[in-house]
């Protein structure tokens, strides 16, 4: 923990807009499983834990940016006019940033017309004047200048979690013993491309740092140019003289802003509700775990305080319930043995592997209550394997992770909810007493946690029996108990086990990789002439376009276009060209991976355990989240290399994969049953030749890879109802050429024109279209008006059938293998499901036995007119086994 000086108190200021944008891009993309993003969150949480755990501030605020238009762009329309436009991903943070805030009881502050800095400049001053220790958190070195007595800043470098703090003697070192203040002075001097702050042009920071000790600030310099040495230099400061007052003035910190340092306003005051309500509405296990940890002693009294208004504001709604101790415990089982069911859920923390419950709710007749210690719920082991008792739950998978045994007819009325509405971006409380349409109105908005998990084990049964009922009438029983149930706990099995991935090798290709970017910068700027931000389309347009006079290929409404695909076309013309090509892709890996998953290593385990989100995507395919392992490039030698890094744990030898061979192109021949598919697939033609034969009419041993790519495009862009725009774009050829593949080929593929053409008209009739395991997914829009809404309808229900047999295809091969390796007694384990690949650890002695389970439980899935093939490949990791 940070020392405090003369047992002052502490304030703490952090830079809301620089560590929310860092953490954005700290980590790679996260979403919850009703697809908004929380990436940002999760770092900002991070680096805030870090900050409350090790400097214990007396007071806290956050300040953030308002807006672009600050009195800066009045003085200078240029200033950080070359930033390019925040990511939505980024945006749709904010809010949610406020949320977390509130919840933690931490003041938020904005202000028009001001940046954040001078939000945090006037706080901190103000702070330190009345003998607070202020500490400025922040990623921008501008906050530098505000060092004085009683205010340091910490700088975060690399990432979020990397800080080092600056007092003045750190100031001091590091910029040739000037005082913070003059900052101002050497950006003024340098400039700042980052701002686009001007500067005086060819001056860099040796030359500012060398005029400063000389001259020690701005105006003596100017008003002393004739005396300084060095011809060209002299030419510049007098030529641009207003320019360096300018910057001055854009580098310079408000710190008059109207703000009051009251520090009252700015203490830590948690509401748990508030934070278990947020953390559970966007999906934030861990955030809530590390920070119910952090402000364990500030959360019990907060809690306390809440007790008494809540039992007044919900007494009138609340079912009776009582606290099942150790005494009355014997007596619920015997009740529940006698009635033959039980209802019940829980409330958990933490992130899998390291998941315990907090509580559990039961329901069993009349009797309802609230179970908290472990030693008591451990005792329901018995009637949970009993087959004879039939259990109400929600969320199935959960209950296997906190070691609860189930066995017998099982109830989940999250997975019955989401296979009959399977377009919900929710399946909370009060999303499926809707859907059950049960007449009983319950404020499931105004209760707390522990409120809602009674009134939900109170009412599992009505929800269970009523969706059960709505299954059997849409006729997915079948679908529920074979595949879905059994699923939950072969996804657990996997979340657990987790996949290990080499910390060292991580560690070492990220310095490898920054090494190599900060290579490729320099060769850049040296081809280039001049110092730049690569990242800005609109100074790298310059740059290409204007300075070394390459062909502008195409425009924006913003200026030139530096697109991959612009770039591509221009690889040949200039070497700056390649260098820009792999600094992106360098820069691309190591941001949106490498980074991204060293945090989220369990440091017991040393394995990732990401979630796999059963309840999510609407065709029945799994999702995966923190981290997504199902988005690493599959062909890409980016990918390759992020795969790599993936490798057997301790006691295993290899990892190995086992992967459909073109599933979707094999179900759209069963399901169409168009004769050239299905004699290509049966005779073990490779399909896209067979196509490219087909449609371009030459002999197949005469089709080039050329015509093979194409026919590849067109096959897999048919089942994704691709139009001739997109197949053009994706083929760099003109729209009309790409109508004529299209046309060629659904004449040539009659069958499959057929399909499509009856599985639309299908949706039209019944409103939804389903899977050839009964899966069904409903399509309101398919109706509608709007032409684009209509034809979107219209390409889901071309795909839906299609994509979402392929995820009930894999989804039952992954229970009977699993079966099938337990049953064996092997010690082989499957880690992953990707799409159509399973990933497995194994030990050498087992690929065999390994293999010939795969090859049954894959192959043998279902009867169709075309063969089930799978590719078995295993090696030292992931890569090499791909």
């Amino acid at each position: 923990m940070e020392r405090r000086e003369d047992n002052k108190k502490r304030f703490i200021i952090i830079d809301g807009s620089s560590l929310m944008y860092r953490a954005f891009f700290a980590l790679p993309l996260l979403t919850s499983s009703s697809g908004i993003y929380t990436n940002a969150i999760m770092g900002f949480s991070n680096m805030l834990g870090k900050i409350l755990t090790e400097y214990k501030p007396d007071n806290i605020v956050v300040a953030f940016d308002k807006s672009r238009q600050t009195f800066r762009t009045q003085m200078y329309a240029e200033y950080k006019g070359q930033r390019e436009k925040t990511p939505d991903e980024l945006k749709s943070q904010i809010p949610l940033l406020r949320e977390f805030l509130e919840a933690l009881g931490i003041a938020f502050i904005e202000k028009d017309n001001y940046e954040a800095d001078d939000i945090i400049g006037t706080l901190a001053t103000k702070a330190a004047s009345q003998d607070y220790e202020a500490l400025i958190v922040t990623g921008d070195k501008d906050a530098l200048q505000l060092i004085r007595p009683n205010l340091k800043v910490m700088l975060t470098k690399r990432g979020i979690m990397d800080m080092q703090i600056f007092d003045e003697e750190a100031f001091k070192e590091k910029y040739a013993g000037l005082e913070p203040i003059k900052l101002i002075d050497i950006k003024a001097l340098m400039g700042d491309s980052s701002d686009n702050i001007p500067g005086v042009p060819g001056i860099g920071e040796k030359t500012a740092l060398k005029l400063l000790s000389q001259y020690q600030d701005l105006e003596n310099l100017l008003n002393n140019i004739d005396n300084v040495s060095g011809k060209k230099l002299k030419e510049k400061l007098q030529e641009n003289q207003e320019l360096a007052r300018l910057s001055y003035k854009l580098a310079t910190i408000c710190c008059e802003v109207d703000v009051d340092f009251k520090p009252q306003e700015f203490e830590l005051t948690p509401n748990l509700q508030k934070l278990n309500d947020f953390c559970q509405k966007y999906e934030l296990k861990t955030v809530l775990t590390r920070m119910k940890k952090v402000l364990a002693d500030k959360l019990e009294v907060a809690s306390q305080n809440d007790d008494a208004e809540l039992a007044l504001n919900f007494e009138a709604t609340m079912p009776v319930y009582e606290e099942f101790t150790q005494d009355k415990i014997d007596a619920l089982i015997s009740k529940i043995k006698a009635e033959k069911s039980v209802s019940f859920m829980v409330l958990f923390e933490g992130k899998v592997p390291d998941i315990s419950i907090d509580m559990m709710a039961i329901c069993c007749k009349d009797s309802l209550g609230i179970i908290r210690a472990k030693e008591d719920i451990d005792k329901l082991s018995e009637v949970l394997q009993d087959e004879t008792i039939t259990k109400f739950v929600y969320d199935v998978k959960m209950l296997y992770h906190l070691n609860l045994d189930l066995k017998g007819k099982i109830y989940d009325t999250l997975l019955m909810a989401y296979l009959l509405e399977p377009a919900k971006r929710s399946y909370e409380m009060n999303v499926l007493w809707q859907m059950a349409d049960i007449e009983e109105e319950i404020p499931w908005e105004n209760l707390n946690e522990e409120e809602k998990l009674i009134c939900g084990a109170r009412h599992l049964a009505d929800l269970s029996n009523v969706l059960a009922d709505k299954l059997v009438d849409e006729k997915m029983v079948n679908l529920y108990e074979q595949i879905e149930l059994p699923l939950a706990k072969m996804l657990c099995d996997m979340e657990t086990v987790g996949i290990y991935i080499n910390e060292q090798k991580l560690d070492d290709m990220n310095e490898q990789m920054y090494k190599q970017i900060t290579a490729l910068e320099q060769d850049i700027y040296e081809l280039a002439g001049e110092i730049f931000n690569i990242n800005s389309p609109k100074q790298l347009g310059d740059i290409l376009f204007n300075k070394l006079g390459l062909p502008a290929l195409k425009k924006t409404k913003t200026g030139y276009s530096t697109n991959a695909e612009v770039l591509e076309n221009l690889i040949y013309a200039h070497p700056i060209i390649a260098k820009i090509l792999d600094y992106r892709m360098l820069n691309k890996l190591k941001t949106t991976y490498l980074d991204g998953l060293k945090a989220l290593i369990n440091p017991q385990t040393k394995r990732i355990h990401t979630s796999f989100n059963q309840t999510v995507t609407e065709t029945g395919r799994l999702s995966s989240s923190e981290p997504n392992l199902q988005n690493i490039p599959v062909r890409t030698a980016e990918g390759k290399k992020i795969r790599s890094l993936f490798e057997p744990g301790e006691g295993y030898d290899y990892i190995l994969s086992a992967d459909y061979s073109q599933i979707e192109l094999r179900i759209m021949a069963h399901m169409s049953e168009d004769k050239h598919f299905i004699d290509a697939f049966c005779h073990n033609q490779d399909i896209h030749t067979a196509t490219a034969a087909q449609v371009f009419k030459v002999p197949i041993d005469e089709v080039t890879s050329e015509l093979r790519g194409k026919a590849k495009a067109v096959n897999f862009g048919i089942i994704y109802g691709i139009s001739a725009f997109g197949l053009a774009k994706n083929l760099h050829i003109s729209p009309k050429e790409a109508r004529e593949y299209i046309d060629n080929y659904l004449q040539e593929c009659s069958g499959v024109k057929n399909f499509m053409h009856e599985i639309v008209e299908k949706a039209y009739q019944d409103g939804f279209v389903t899977t050839l395991f009964g899966r069904r997914r409903y399509l309101p829009a398919i109706k509608s008006s709007n032409f684009n809404q209509r034809a979107l309808a219209e390409r889901m229900a071309m795909n839906t059938p299609i994509q979402g047999t392929a995820a009930d295809i894999i989804k039952i091969a992954m229970n009977r293998a699993s079966e099938a390796i337990k049953e064996a007694n092997l010690k082989s384990r499957i880690l992953l499901q990707v799409h159509d690949e399973l990933v497995l650890e194994v030990v050498k002695e087992e690929i065999e036995k390994v293999s010939e389970i795969l090859t049954t439980a894959m192959q043998n899935t279902a009867s169709l007119k075309v063969p089930l093939i799978i590719d078995i490949n295993y090696g030292k990791n992931w890569a090499e086994a791909k």
